[in-house]
């Protein structure tokens, strides 16, 4: 049976490379916001950023229960930041009969720092994609509204 993986963690704690391991194990397709974000803004949305990944986010979880019913593996990239969120599809998924699995990448603060680091020189050099500069406001933002998973919510607790 056909099953959607939630990938939780702060940007970058290395979700995007831990999709497409799963991506290649499990024959998934991944369901990117900045992916997508980026192919329809090339992320110029500014403030308005986080009203329109919300947006995004809606029409991707019911594109992923969609695609699951349908027999294919989706993996959800998006980082499920608040027990709301993950209580939120989580709850969406049961109701629609979607099976899923909550994969939570956990990192050192050292090593999220030198990823950060590493990401913001790629863009610096020009090689970012859809990736976001990570400034000293982003880093606040996201520090400020990312809440840790319990054991209890996660499937696979990923150390990287």
């Amino acid at each position: 049976m056909a099953k959607i993986f939630l990938i939780c963690g702060k940007i970058c704690s290395g979700k995007t490379y831990y999709a497409k391991e799963l991506k290649e194990k499990y024959n998934a397709v991944i369901l990117s916001t900045d992916e997508t974000t980026y192919a329809l803004t090339g992320n110029e949305q500014g403030d308005s950023y986080d009203s329109f990944a919300k947006k995004i986010n809606l029409y991707l979880m019911k594109k992923a229960a969609e695609i699951v019913k349908a027999g294919a593996n989706v993996i959800l990239d998006w980082g499920f930041w608040t027990n709301a969120d993950r209580k939120n599809i989580s709850d969406y998924l049961k109701e629609n009969d979607a099976g899923f699995e909550w994969h939570y990448i956990d990192i050192s603060d050292e090593q999220w720092n030198n990823n950060i680091q590493a990401r913001n020189k790629k863009i610096t050099n020009g090689e970012g994609g859809s990736d976001f500069y990570v400034d000293d406001g982003l880093k606040t933002k996201v520090l400020s509204m990312f809440e840790i998973p319990s054991s209890e919510e996660i499937d696979v607790w990923h150390k990287n």
